[in-house]
């Protein structure tokens, strides 16, 4: 079947900044056709149309778009968050952990899709950002345990090294579906990519450090988008500078 029409309308109010809308519409589809119609559409949404509407996540409430949505698709969409001005990180930390840990989901299967793109790494470093100190002391000691963090950094040879040493703690002490669950699959299932995900974070520790202690200020605007008023959907533009063609 020809989803054409419902692209274009769903595609039109993103534009519009009525994510809710767009939402409204896609569920309606599922409601009226089946998931596997809604997956069609998906499938033809470019990554930053579905960005669009997943980012504005509802923690109450479950999302039969957050269900569909293939390892792929997720993330396509995760690598170019960055292009939204959030420095809370708040929307990318929690569209990650609606998607990631959802009920029929395989984390790590979302975990390898995300590390398998350019910019891939350096959105993982972004959602663990204000956890830098924390994931240091997981990745030297394997525990989380704020006390043990001495401040002293493990070079990336020893990293590597220490890449498949038996964990200190179980899974199940962390699942939390959250920041700590995220950074033991990474570390114990999918090793190479959380030391290239480290690595990067590191660099922006660096760079941030410099900043501050430079007295740099802000750098100029580079287009990105502010989302101080988008939050559940209120007026998030859709029109983000990108490579990727429009469906319509």
């Amino acid at each position: 079947m020809n989803h054409l029409a419902l692209i274009e309308r769903t595609q039109s109010l993103i534009a519009a900044g009525d994510i809710v809308g767009a939402e409204s519409a896609l569920v309606e589809l599922a409601d009226s056709q089946g998931d596997g119609a809604l997956m069609e559409v998906l499938a033809q949404l470019p990554a930053k149309d579905v960005l669009a509407v997943i980012r504005e996540y509802d923690n109450s409430k479950s999302s039969i778009i957050n269900l569909m949505l293939t390892p792929e698709q997720f993330a396509r969409a995760v690598v170019i968050e960055k292009q939204y001005r959030d420095l809370t990180r708040t929307h990318l930390r929690g569209m990650m952990n609606s998607v990631i840990f959802r009920d029929d989901g395989e984390p790590v299967d979302f975990l390898n899709a995300i590390g398998e793109l350019e910019g891939g790494a350096e959105a993982l470093a972004d959602y663990f950002e204000e956890k830098w100190s924390r994931i240091e002391s997981f990745a030297r000691c394997g525990s989380f345990d704020a006390s043990e963090d001495t401040g002293e950094l493990m070079d990336e040879d020893d990293l590597r090294a220490n890449a498949y040493a038996r964990a200190r703690i179980d899974q199940e002490e962390v699942a939390d579906h959250d920041w700590m669950q995220l950074a033991w699959l990474l570390r114990y299932e999918c090793p190479d990519l959380f030391i290239e995900m480290l690595v990067v974070l590191r660099a922006k520790a660096r760079a941030f450090d410099l900043g501050q202690q430079d007295g740099e200020e802000a750098p100029d605007d580079d287009g990105k988008v502010e989302t101080r008023d988008t939050d559940l959907g209120k007026a998030t533009p859709a029109a983000l500078e990108s490579d990727e063609e429009s469906a319509i």
